[in-house]
């Protein structure tokens, strides 16, 4: 096992080396919003989880599961990535994440581990390198016991078995899922010191590019590395929001929607799916408004329901990085007996 990660525990606080408490909020708030992921009546959501303030296991049925009108069949070999998780699609009420246990992470999260793990052995970011180990991680069984497989996975690997390279295999994919790796990608460059803004920026590029082509995504993520880099520098996110004028971000309207119910305004306002660039929005809102509070913020964005694991990604590695991760967080997160640097 490597030696992943060094920290301090200072009030109840946590932490890590700067992007490293940036991957670890990320998995965080990826784990919190697990068993409400994809919940959009809010309703259910409360009467099914409660005013919840821990980790929880996921609950059947899930009144919003969409896996009864999907299918998914895998050509050959090459690409059965849901093995024997394939059986529950086309059912009505299946929860996205059954078979997991509160505190573990969604299969995105899990791969963003991988990465990690990979960069360190490594001693570099290599995109050849990476590919090929997603690509070994996902066509093993077993490896993973996520019941759903995000849209970019399945075509990924459908391109694999049609004969495409893996460095050619990406989609034009616009959700907010494809920003699940950047945190674990910028812990590991810091984690063997390779850490020069441009170096960074380029590396995050390549990353994307390998999954996700489309132009928002490839944005909104080194959207997202501008941040952390800022972050990284001691700046404080209101300052950084304020200051680096990102294109697709309504800094006034974040602004306005600070006094308002959380659920007014992802829900109502914004949207609470998936799609970028509003799925951005939605994160930085909830980083805007929960700055100095870790917990708040990746709670308040788990109650907002819809694709809350994917949002989270953003708002934990940003709040994250300022704050630290509370205690409470770190010793229940399963992720943790994987990357600290006292494991075994």
């Amino acid at each position: 096992m490597f030696p992943y990660l060094s920290n301090t525990a200072v009030r109840g606080i946590t932490i890590f080396m700067s992007f490293q408490n940036a991957f670890i909020g990320s998995l965080v708030a990826d784990a919190v919003a697990m068993p409400v992921h994809w919940y959009y009546n809010r309703n259910a959501l409360d009467s099914d989880y409660g005013d919840f303030d821990h980790f929880m296991n996921p609950k059947n049925p899930h009144p919003d599961s969409i896996l009864w009108r999907s299918k998914y069949q895998p050509i050959g070999e090459k690409d059965d990535i849901l093995h024997d998780q394939a059986k529950h699609w086309g059912k009505r009420g299946v929860h996205y994440h059954q078979f997991l246990k509160a505190g573990e992470n969604t299969l995105n999260l899990k791969l963003a581990c991988e990465l990690y793990r990979t960069i360190i052995k490594h001693g570099e970011f290599n995109s050849e390198v990476w590919l090929n180990r997603y690509a070994e991680v996902m066509l093993t069984p077993g490896w993973h016991k996520d019941t759903y497989a995000e849209e970019y996975h399945r075509a990924f690997f459908t391109n694999y078995a049609r004969g495409k390279k893996l460095s050619n295999c990406g989609i034009e994919d616009i959700h907010i899922g494809g920003l699940s790796l950047i945190p674990a990608l910028l812990a590991g460059l810091e984690a063997i010191d390779k850490t020069a803004d441009d170096y960074l920026f380029e590396s995050t590029q390549i990353l994307i590019q390998g999954t996700h082509t489309h132009p928002a995504t490839l944005g909104a993520a080194q959207d997202l590395t501008r941040i952390l880099i800022a972050l990284n520098e001691r700046a404080e996110i209101r300052s950084i929001l304020q200051n680096l004028r990102l294109s697709n971000v309504p800094l006034n309207s974040i602004r306005t929607w600070e006094n308002m119910p959380d659920r007014k305004v992802v829900g109502e306002t914004v949207s609470t799916a998936c799609y970028l660039p509003e799925s951005f929005t939605a994160s930085l809102y909830f980083a805007w408004k929960y700055f100095d509070d870790f917990s708040l913020a990746v709670l308040a964005n788990a109650k907002a329901g819809g694709d809350n694991c994917h949002r989270g990604v953003v708002v934990g590695s940003i709040v994250g990085m300022q704050t630290g991760i509370p205690q409470k967080w770190v010793k229940e997160l399963h992720s943790m007996e994987e990357l600290r640097c006292d494991s075994k």
